[in-house]
């Protein structure tokens, strides 16, 4: 429920902190006085859209806060997407500066407009004054019915198994008609598997074959030269360098015993004759590993002509054969499924057997909501001045679509006698709001989410009506927060807390509107305003503290 809700330069509102409790709560005041403007918001801070137009004149930005006691859906919500606060509650706060940027936050952590609408779904549910509008529509209609029946992860199933079943379908019908393009396509993807197949590139060969080739082709020049190496360091007939050094070495070794002096420059020739035994070493092992192999130096040159013949055709790099050939099968195996036609026709009637069952539950599910919507809101007529009329949820058989197997129309008889034709032709704008009104109460009530908001959605509705209307709203408002902004003084008195908005002058001469809570005197005045306009009497005095105590 909604707790705590603060505007700072909104519109015309300057600073405004409000404080609620449960149950029915009604907004009234001028018209202009800015009733709806709390509704706007509020919608703001649960992430509806905003722009710089709604920071007030001369302000910097506008800040809206509202704080809430969520529900365990909203809790288990903030916990997942580590928003939870130690206190347990929901704060939801967005700030629009003059420049059109936007900022908001949940428990003072910086989230996106997207998370305050997600959250915001679970704590609050709004219907605007122009609900009666979209009841005109088909598919709003499907839409409240859905959520009256409480199917919305059955309308999912039914989309997603939509979407399986059209695509393979369109898949079919595809190859069908190009059969012999898809047959030629085949054949051609075929042979290329084939040919890289027989050549069998593995991943990384291209590098290893020109490192071998290179190695093959030059080795009697390899073999040359490690022998000359070898020979100069400590094979020559004559004064091998090893040999030299180690005779200085040794001779050096004897003077540094007279001079040490000598020592420094024997420590640095030492290292130097260990290294070379070392080359030594290794030269001999290369001799021993290098031969000369004229028939794998061929058969090496003949593979890298394969590859490289390859490569040019199938217009790649050689190292890319293997990637190439991974990715022509998967295109073969792929048409191989598709071009089974009778595979596929078998696949596409799996596909539209699984949506017929998934369209099939919804429809069973949305004819037992229909029925029960149907009696509700034609009981709701009755008590609201329509005596005899009917109200019927229509199950239309259409074709199989995204959404099922039937088009959801809202039917409506005015009276007794009369044949219920569409709610967009016959009601007439008292009987539309009326009928809008009662959906919206019957609906809401069927839902979990625990703060309600009806923006002057009794519009069109006076005399004994709208105090019908006043009773069904306090009744809803004992089981969930309701707050309702209206003109209606039989609404209003219906209320448990009754808040008043009025414009007034501040300061420097700007007009901003004020809110203020409203005692049983304040009460009074306030409802024998609505009830006798700007002239408030004795007797409209007394008609406010009758409607107040009934």
């Amino acid at each position: 429920m909604l707790r705590t809700l603060s505007i700072r330069d909104f519109v015309i509102v300057d600073t405004i902190e409000l404080e609620f409790s449960a149950g029915f709560t009604v907004f009234t005041g001028e018209t202009g006085a800015g009733k709806s403007i709390l509704i706007d918001a509020l919608t703001l801070a649960l992430g509806g859209r905003g722009d710089a137009s709604v920071v007030r004149e001369g302000a910097a930005k506008a800040d809206i806060t509202a704080d809430f006691a969520p529900s365990e859906q909203a809790r288990d919500w903030l916990a997942a997407n580590e928003f939870a606060a130690e206190e347990g509650g929901a704060l939801l706060r967005r700030v629009i500066d003059n420049a059109g940027r936007s900022k908001a936050y949940i428990n003072g952590i910086a989230a996106t407009a997207a998370q305050l609408r997600e959250i915001g779904d679970m704590l609050v549910d709004i219907h605007g004054q122009h609900a009666h509008q979209s009841l005109m529509k088909t598919e709003a209609q499907r839409v409240l019915l859905d959520g009256q029946a409480g199917a919305g992860g059955d309308v999912k199933a039914v989309t997603l198994a939509y979407k399986a079943w059209r695509a393979l379908a369109r898949q079919l019908e595809e190859f069908e008609t190009n059969a012999a393009n898809v047959l030629y396509e085949r054949e051609r993807l075929e042979w290329q598997v084939n040919e890289l197949e027989k050549l069998a590139v593995k991943p990384g060969e291209w590098a290893e074959v020109t490192n071998e080739q290179s190695r093959l082709s030059h080795a009697a020049s390899l073999l040359e030269g490690a022998q000359e190496a070898l020979a100069v360091i400590s094979e020559a007939e004559e004064h091998p360098i090893l040999s030299q050094l180690s005779s200085l070495n040794q001779k050096l070794g004897k003077l540094a015993g007279i001079d040490t002096g000598l020592q420094a420059i024997v420590d640095l020739i030492e290292p130097a004759r260990i290294q070379l035994q070392e080359a030594v070493y290794a030269l001999n092992d290369y001799l021993h590993r290098v031969d000369l192999d004229p028939a794998r130096l061929r058969s090496v040159e003949a593979r890298m002509d394969a590859i490289h013949s390859a490569a040019r055709k199938f217009r790649v790099g050689e190292e890319q054969l293997p990637e190439e050939h991974a990715k022509l099968a998967e295109r073969l195996s792929r048409i191989a499924d598709a071009s089974d036609i009778e595979g596929l026709r078998k696949q596409e009637e799996k596909l539209k057997t699984a949506y017929m069952e998934q369209a099939r539950r919804l429809s069973a599910t949305r004819a037992t909501a229909a029925r029960q919507l149907s009696d509700a809101v034609t009981k709701a007529m009755q008590e609201l001045n329509m005596t005899g009329g009917r109200f019927e949820v229509a199950l239309n058989a259409g074709e199989p679509g995204a959404h099922g197997l039937e088009q959801v129309e809202f039917l409506v008889a005015g009276h007794a006698g009369v044949a219920p034709r569409s709610l967009a032709k016959v009601a007439s704008g008292g009987e539309l709001a009326r009928i809008s009104l009662a959906i919206s109460v019957i609906t809401s009530n069927a839902t979990t989410t625990p703060t309600l908001i009806f923006d002057e959605v009794d519009s069109g509705i006076g005399g004994g009506v709208a105090e019908v209307v006043g009773r069904l709203l306090r009744r809803l408002g004992q089981e969930r927060q309701v707050l309702c902004v209206t003109h209606l003084p039989q609404v209003a008195s219906q209320a448990g807390q009754h808040f008043q908005v009025a414009k007034g002058t501040l300061e420097n001469g700007k007009t901003a509107s004020r809110i203020d809570v409203l005692d049983a005197k304040a009460r009074v005045e306030e409802v024998a305003r609505m009830l006798g306009g700007l002239e408030i009497t004795a007797t409209t005095r007394k008609h406010a503290r009758e409607l107040l105590a009934s």
